[in-house]
């Protein structure tokens, strides 16, 4: 994809699940000061009028076909199956086929260029699966589309950066799905990445696996020693500033954050924790490795709250101006 110097990117917004708050962040955003970008949310035009008219949101952009050019916002309605009788808040097979088509008509628009970049709305893992679809999340459903070979996920905020070597697996399996040269990967994607994002090399921390990172072989079965250390090394050996492993409990206290720029985790939760916990309003997960630009929020669908004007944008107006940022120096 060629930039053109001073155009503002286009950037495609799925509305992610339809029973969840997904349409009303859209609202949301499409009622923002675009002052960098130009929204075009890819979802169901019913559903947006529905929730506009509910929670007395005006619908500030056209609806309009893939085809159509327009200047400004948009809306591509993106049809599916009947989606007239779906309650909110609740998992439904229907809302899981509609969330999928919504990210696979964006990924067609990035693919013919159409849009510089793709920013998602949650969508809900088992009304995914309901629907027969055996993604565990959005990561996988985008590498399909954009990746040659490796890919990982960061959750990134400017105080706090996580990346993640395992993902949504359970934890019986990570160990499973540890090696050196995973390990060694995710740690150059990570450092690629805030090196594109920050403008300078980082410092990063690698978390161990065990407690106290393994206590030099006392706690695990060596994961820090066979697998762990070697990544780190490898890392080293190509210029990173690489440090580790360390244990996760530290990891993430202010002293830490103050000295890295990003931490490497090896499972879930291990950096998802302390990520909600300092940034829950602000982090944006980036899926680093593809041939595109994807950033999305870093919070579920809230079924708890959807459609009831309760939903916080932050998260999602800040994955949207990541992404504009991003468009504006990734070339493709």
């Amino acid at each position: 994809m060629t930039k053109i110097p001073g155009r503002r990117p286009r950037l495609a917004v799925t509305m992610g699940d339809p029973a969840g708050v997904g349409p009303e962040l859209c609202l949301r955003l499409l009622n923002e000061v675009q002052e960098n970008y130009t929204p075009v949310v890819f979802g169901d035009a019913s559903i947006l009028r529905k929730v506009s008219e509910l929670l007395d949101l005006p619908i500030k952009a056209p609806v309009v076909s893939a085809e159509t050019l327009v200047t400004g916002p948009s809306i591509i309605h993106c049809p599916t199956i009947d989606l007239s009788n779906i309650v909110p808040g609740r998992v439904q097979a229907n809302c899981g086929e509609a969330s999928i088509q919504y990210c696979l008509h964006a990924i067609a628009e990035m693919k013919r260029t159409a849009v510089d970049g793709i920013i998602t709305c949650p969508i809900n893992k088992e009304a995914i699966a309901n629907a027969g679809y055996s993604y565990p999340g959005h990561t996988e459903l985008f590498a399909e589309h954009f990746a040659d070979s490796k890919t990982c996920m960061m959750q990134y905020a400017p105080d706090i950066a996580c990346s993640f070597a395992t993902t949504h697996i359970g934890y019986a399996e990570v160990c499973h799905h540890l090696t050196v040269d995973r390990i060694a990967e995710v740690i150059e994607l990570t450092n690629d990445a805030l090196k594109l994002i920050r403008g300078t090399a980082p410092k990063l921390l690698v978390c161990g696996l065990n407690p106290h990172a393994g206590e030099n072989g006392r706690f695990g079965n060596g994961e820090e020693e066979l697998l762990i250390i070697p990544a780190i090394k490898k890392a080293q050996e190509l210029g990173i500033d690489a440090t580790g492993p360390v244990p996760a409990d530290t990891a993430f206290t202010p002293q830490s954050r103050a000295r890295f720029d990003g931490v490497v985790c090896m499972y879930h939760d291990q950096g998802h924790i302390p990520i909600k916990m300092i940034a829950f309003d602000r982090a944006v997960n980036v899926t680093l490795g593809l041939s595109a630009i994807r950033t999305s929020v870093d919070h579920g669908t809230a079924f708890d709250i959807a459609w009831t004007g309760k939903a916080d944008p932050g998260s999602l107006f800040e994955a949207v101006r990541l992404a504009a940022n991003l468009s504006k120096t990734v070339q493709y």
